[in-house]
């Protein structure tokens, strides 16, 4: 049984590394940290800007990306979720 896409970091193809020996999927990544851009960003149902909003995140948060799609960056706040895209262009690296 699969557990909710909008909480847990996983997909069909993808999870987090944190979740390597609970669910089996055909890769795991490892969190690559980013930091949420001044006037803070929405996470996303889907990599798609008329995506339903699961949550504002702000300026500051830290988000753990997973995986780049084109413009969308997907990932996860925590293990615990909430899950979800973000705009590239609303992440900046942590240096």
């Amino acid at each position: 049984m699969r557990p909710d896409e909008t909480r847990v970091p996983i997909r069909g193809d993808l999870a987090h590394v944190g979740l390597a020996g609970r669910y089996f999927v055909p890769h795991y990544a490892v969190p690559q940290p980013r930091s949420v851009m001044p006037g803070g960003a929405p996470l996303l149902a889907s990599p798609s800007s008329t995506a339903a909003t699961l949550c504002e995140l702000a300026e500051g948060d830290s988000f753990e990306l997973l995986d780049i799609t084109g413009q969308w960056a997907w990932g996860c706040l925590s293990l615990e979720g909430p899950v979800g895209y973000v705009h590239i262009d609303r992440l900046e690296q942590v240096v």
